[in-house]
């Protein structure tokens, strides 16, 4: 275990370094949250009944799926690993005395807490700072609020899964990049990125809630703004528990079994 700690401290380190970036990132969060609070302001206006979530409680939404971007962002690939599965190098990787898998669990992992950490506290703060309904939501009671930082250390576990699933797949095709723009545009729809699952019609929208993008930022940032109710939560974390032990066990025989057939050449 003290491996895997080890290589998660490195990732987490080297990722930390990247100040600028996080700079521009956390500025366009700004920007974008802005924006999508305001629009939706003017949708609710018009027709506030037809909303299925408070303002004020929509307006937490955004300002958390800012805030925590880097860590349910499903396009925020490694590709130093895509890149060592096509070109072979991932050989080298073999001869460490570590599970592959394991390895590259604790690398995306790292990276994304990192990259998180730099960006997320300003955001935090202007959100809670704008007056209601444009702001972010801070009174949820204490409970709720364990209960969501549960549901997001159980969203960080989902997304990273998914995003190994999609680099075990890379032993078994020549170019990964459809199965990645696929599994993205399928994460923003079904996930709550494009517009909260709330939002969609019904029979669709529970369809939505049975898929594993549902278990990634859908479900920490409901509960957190209400519309996730504490009798509904034990229901939907147990979702993202089953979610997490089916990716991991699908990457890990993937990935096994790829590696058994990967054929490198060279001397």
């Amino acid at each position: 275990m003290g491996k895997y700690w080890s290589f998660f401290k490195m990732r987490l380190m080297a990722c930390l370094q990247y100040r600028a970036a996080a700079l521009a990132g956390m500025s366009t969060q700004l920007v974008w949250g802005g924006m999508e609070v305001l629009l939706y302001r003017a949708f609710w206006l018009e027709h506030p009944e037809r909303f299925p979530m408070g303002m004020e409680a929509l307006s937490s939404y955004i300002w958390l799926q800012q805030a925590f971007l880097a860590l349910f962002m499903l396009w925020d690939w490694d590709y130093d690993i895509l890149r060592s599965v096509k070109e072979g190098t991932v050989a080298y990787e073999l001869l460490r005395p570590t599970d592959l898998y394991g390895m590259w669990m604790a690398k995306a992992a790292g990276t994304r807490l990192a990259r998180a950490s730099l960006r997320m506290f300003p955001v935090l703060l202007v959100g809670s700072l704008l007056p209601a309904p444009y702001g972010l939501r801070l009174q949820i009671p204490p409970e709720t609020f364990g209960l969501f930082l549960l549901s997001m250390v159980l969203m960080v576990l989902v997304v990273c899964a998914y995003n190994l699933l999609v680099y075990g797949l890379t032993f078994y095709v020549t170019d990964p990049n459809g199965i990645m723009v696929l599994s993205v545009a399928a994460a923003d729809l079904l996930g709550g990125a494009i517009v909260p699952l709330p939002f969609l019609p019904d029979g669709f929208r529970q369809f939505a809630e049975l898929t594993p993008f549902a278990s990634m930022q859908n479900v920490p940032l409901r509960i957190f703004n209400g519309n996730i109710t504490l009798p509904e939560i034990p229901g939907v974390m147990g979702l993202q528990v089953f979610w997490i032990v089916t990716l991991i066990l699908a990457g890990y025989l993937l990935t096994r079994n790829g590696l058994r057939r990967a054929v490198i050449l060279g001397g």
